[in-house]
């Protein structure tokens, strides 16, 4: 397996580290009999040698030896070596253009791109292809181990011709192994071979002789719904040889073959052929669905067992994170995937999943509704109120077990996304919150509590009945540091509290690496609320934090924020804002004076400055004043002028905004906002409320914000990745775009 591995210049090779020194130590690891050494070496490779995907010189000298490792029969763990080789092949190059062979790239420490809100757990695909990742959750590309081809978007031969060409062309060099890999005795070889076999044997009509070959003789459900999705992907990749794979998958989509074969065969279809799909496929769908999870409730099929003595390794937690109907998971995900804007059919879909018996569908319909509510717009309320269903399950104390607190929590996490969204669940979370104290709040064995996620979705759903449960929180001897944040989306009801923030603030040590951490959210919420009882905490803030505190500047930006809401007229205010007008927060000391004072030649001189300076996120924030003051800042039209030429989107809009406020310049100011629009829609909301403020002055620009209204896709859609507040940021722009056509 290892001839001439010490022959190759290994010390003379890189990875993301730096030199490939250690990396023949890690394939003779991948042939351990230890299955901790495995799995070490495993995440060597994936941290390492193919880190986030990425193909290094190391790593195409790896091919060979990974070759070998995966043919030898004594070699454990081999599909997992198949799903590398994969990989390897699908990879590019080194960031920054430096192609295969280039030197170090990204070193951060083999992070690992996972969904936050828990969507990781709907597809991570350790040790098994996650075909449609991207619905549900899934993360985009966990980079251990999970290849995981788009089930909807890939045309022929994607991948050919990128910057990992040659680690493809490697890889395709050594096709015919896959060959013998797809009727290898290893059930996991053989799922993982099928793929391998689609990817990089180029002679279509012998690849797909052999998966019919495969098909007709092979009695691993696993391993038939791997071929079922290859045949799929074969569509894909090879459309002028489509029609007789097209009849195979029509073929497994029909009796008598398995309920789940069936689903499968049905997703690749959807993904491929949308037109040969039933007519009625919910309903066709929801009774295979019923049908899989009476064979497991009946003993005739059953879960994947999972091996809860995998080694604390990169690729053993994501093992442990997947859901526990994995298969379930994979097949509804690729469906949705496949159906993409036809939101209607996937709502009922979902409507069907969340009415099932088995928890186990239900928890994957819960992953399922949150790549949904992610990325198209409509109305929601039944599958959210589902949802909130699920919560029931775990109010009691845990009746339902490991399942019950799994299917509890991906109902937290998903409403929690939501934000005013998930009211229609706000009873069932409600009433999980007041029978389980327990779960107000989250202590964690290495940082500081935070709040518990039935609380904080429940806040975040701007129900006012949580108002008194964070009073008690509240009341505690240690609050969690992100109370504050969630209490800013309760409005006025959060009013009731504003007396004990006030308080946890004046507690705050001026002096400790907790300020930061403590001290924002705090004066977040009591910003939101307009407290003016809390000048005098503030102050204190202000004048007594230590220099060197972890963040200062943040902590005084929020401060001085804080004040320019609620501290007009108070004593001591306008002396500690003045007194802050050289510092590195000038220009957000400039608009809380102009706030509470309204002298624009107090703040005039310090905003023109700013303006002027190197640094861009204060020339944002001093464009952002100077529209407040308006034609009173005409001098600065000039330096307004050069921001909206800025390389940077949101330096162009803020300049564009700033100088129409200031000069009512329109003919330079629309051309700008539109480009960006279009180019950035990060920031659409931004040029939707200078439209609402430039009334009939931004009529040209109507027509974007018609079509923003009318598009059923959310506008911070991505590949690769999602932020927690997606949704939330998408309905805000939805608001201001409907006061533009108000105005």
């Amino acid at each position: 397996m290892f001839t001439g591995i010490d022959e190759v210049g290994w010390a003379s090779l890189r990875h993301a580290y730096g030199t490939a020194e250690d990396v023949p130590g890690l394939l003779r690891g991948l042939a351990s009999t230890d299955p901790v050494e495995r799995a070490a070496a495993l995440d060597g490779m994936y941290d390492a040698v193919h880190h986030q995907g990425i193909v290094y010189d190391s790593t195409l000298a790896c091919v060979p030896f990974l070759f070998e490792l995966a043919g030898c029969e004594q070699v454990a763990d081999r599909g997992e070596l198949v799903e590398l080789l994969i990989s390897i092949g699908r990879g590019r190059g080194p960031e920054g253009g430096a192609g295969v062979g280039g030197g170090s790239a990204d070193a951060g420490g083999g992070d690992v791109v996972m969904d936050t809100g828990g969507g990781a757990a709907a597809g991570i695909g350790v040790g098994g292809t996650a075909t449609g990742t991207g619905v549900g959750g899934a993360a985009a590309d966990t980079g251990a181990g999970s290849t995981a081809p788009n089930a909807g978007g890939e045309g022929p031969l994607a991948e050919a011709g990128g910057r990992g060409a040659p680690a493809d062309a490697a890889v395709r060099a050594r096709a015919e192994d896959f060959v013998v890999l797809v009727g290898d005795r290893d059930s996991d070889v053989r799922r993982a071979a099928a793929e391998a076999l689609v990817r990089f044997l180029d002679q279509p009509a012998r690849v797909l002789g052999l998966l019919r070959q495969r098909i007709t003789v092979e009695r691993d459900d696993r391993v038939l719904r791997a071929l079922t999705e290859s045949v799929g992907l074969f569509v894909r990749r090879h459309p002028a040889h489509a029609a007789e794979a097209l009849d195979i998958l029509l073929m497994l989509g029909t009796p008598p073959y398995d309920p789940g074969l069936r689903l499968a065969a049905l997703g690749q279809l959807a993904g491929c052929a949308p037109d040969l799909l039933p007519a009625d496929l919910v309903p066709t769908v929801v009774e295979l669905l019923g049908e899989r999870s009476e064979q497991r409730r009946s003993g005739r099929s059953k879960l994947i067992d999972r091996d809860h003595s995998d080694p604390d390794t990169l690729a053993g937690r994501l093992r442990r994170l997947r859901p526990s109907d994995e298969e379930g998971a994979l097949l509804l995900r690729t469906l949705h995937t496949a159906l993409g804007g036809r939101v209607s059919d996937r709502i009922a879909l979902l409507e069907g999943q969340l009415s099932s018996t088995d928890p186990a569908d239900r928890c994957n319909g819960v992953w399922m509704a949150a790549g949904l509510f992610r990325e198209w717009r409509a109305d929601y309320s039944v599958p959210v109120e589902l949802i909130g269903e699920q919560l029931g399950v775990g109010a009691g104390p845990l009746p339902g077990g490991v399942e019950s607190d799994r299917l509890r929590d991906a109902a937290v996490s998903v409403l929690g996304d939501l934000f005013h969204l998930a009211a229609p669940a706000a009873d069932h979370l409600h009433t999980l919150v007041t029978a389980r104290p327990d779960l107000w709040v989250h202590r964690w064995e290495r940082r500081s509590p935070t709040l518990g996620g039935p609380l904080k979705s429940l806040a975040r759903s701007g129900d006012p009945r949580a108002t008194p449960v964070l009073a008690q929180v509240l009341a505690q001897p240690v609050v969690p540091d992100d109370l504050g944040r969630v209490i800013i989306h309760l409005g006025p009801s959060a009013a009731p509290l504003a007396p004990a923030l006030r308080h946890r603030l004046g507690q705050v040590p001026l002096d400790s690496p907790e300020t930061y951490d403590r001290a924002v959210p705090l004066l977040s919420a009591l910003t939101a609320l307009a407290d003016r009882e809390a000048v005098l905490e503030v102050l204190r803030l202000l004048g007594g934090m230590a220099e060197g505190v972890r963040l200062r500047h943040r902590v005084v930006e929020s401060a001085v924020r804080a004040l320019g809401v609620f501290g007009g007229g108070a004593e001591g205010v306008v002396p500690a804002l003045r007194g802050l007008l050289e510092s590195e927060c000038a220009g957000v000391v400039a608009g809380a004076l102009w706030s509470v004072e309204g002298d624009a030649s107090a703040v005039l001189p310090v905003l023109v400055r700013e303006l002027a300076g190197s640094d861009a996120s204060r020339r944002r924030v001093a464009a952002d004043v100077l529209a407040r003051l308006g034609p009173l800042a005409r001098a600065a039209a000039p330096g307004l002028a050069r921001l909206v030429e800025a390389e940077c989107a949101w330096e162009r809009v803020a300049g564009a905004c700033a100088l129409w406020q200031v000069s009512g310049e329109v003919e330079r100011v629309l051309p700008v906002l539109r480009a960006a629009w279009v180019g950035h829609p990060g920031v659409r909301g931004v040029v939707a409320a200078c439209l609402v403020d430039m009334g009939a002055a931004g009529v040209p620009l109507h027509d974007l914000v018609d079509a923003e209204l009318a598009s059923p896709r959310r506008h911070l859609v991505r590949a690769g990745g999602h932020g927690s507040q997606d949704v939330l940021e998408d309905e805000r722009l939805l608001a201001v775009c409907r006061e533009v056509r108000v105005a």
